[in-house]
């Protein structure tokens, strides 16, 4: 406060002062939106960066099979054999509805570090559910309720300005608001409790696999951590794109 006093200080206008301050609130404003920005954006970009370092050399692992191949004797290793592995577009990803492991070309033909890491990553989450790990089950839970919870925010952000219009009741507008804003809320707390579980499908479940079974060559271990730890953090920038989203309705909603 003494700071800032003593910044002012050498304005003698009220105009000169006024200016000054809305300058340095427009900077701040500009300073916090590049860094929201950057929290939302660089994760993504440090995944994808990682990945495709590492899918060279593509035929590293060509003798020891393709990402697909590990997947599928990962999970016969561990009794998993009614789980299925498949080729995908939508990302990689596992499905506990389909018991499936879904792996994109890249990973499911290739012979890379990355193909291995993931597919290691992917059968991480495969145990899990076999397992019936608490956050895990926590996580699908969640996320079927948060599939509902997106279409009644839909609805209910669609039908505030008319339930405003019908009943000329400001209060019943606000309400219907949030209602949406609190059903948007629980896709936060899946991305939210997605982490943790990320987490352990990297380091609790693939990371000791492949370091135990001696699937990599010397010097790979390190880099596939790193790997490792970008599939992990996939979700990074979708928690901290949903929190923005959220508190962008929170404050529409206070006005």
């Amino acid at each position: 406060m003494l700071f800032v006093s003593a910044l002012f200080s050498g304005f003698k206008s009220r105009e000169s002062y006024t200016k000054v301050y809305g300058i340095l609130v427009c900077m701040l404003w500009i300073i916090l939106i590049i860094v929201i920005a950057s929290c939302v954006f660089l994760p993504g970009l440090w995944v994808k960066h990682i990945m495709s370092k590492f899918q060279q050399p593509a035929d590293r692992y060509r003798q020891q099979g393709s990402g697909g191949e590990l997947a599928r004797h990962l999970l016969d290793r561990y009794g998993l054999n009614d789980v299925k592995v498949e080729e995908t577009l939508d990302g990689d990803h596992y499905d506990p509805t389909a018991k499936t492991v879904r792996l994109t070309p890249d990973n499911y033909c290739g012979h890379s570090l990355t193909a291995v890491t993931v597919a290691a990553h992917e059968v991480g989450h495969a145990i899990q559910d076999a397992r019936g790990e608490s956050m895990f089950m926590m996580r699908q839970k969640l996320a079927s309720a948060a599939m509902v919870g997106e279409r009644i925010a839909g609805i209910m952000m669609f039908a505030a300005p008319v339930v405003l219009m019908l009943t000329r009741i400001p209060q019943a507008g606000a309400l219907t608001m949030l209602i949406g804003v609190l059903s948007m809320g629980l896709s936060t707390i899946v991305h939210l409790v997605t982490l943790p579980v990320e987490l352990d499908a990297s380091y609790g479940k693939a990371l000791p696999i492949l370091k135990e079974g001696n699937y990599l060559h010397d010097g790979d271990l390190i880099h596939a951590e790193k790997i490792l730890k970008a599939a992990a953090l996939t979700y990074v920038a979708g928690s901290l794109a949903s929190l923005l989203n959220l508190g962008r309705w929170i404050a529409v909603l206070r006005r």
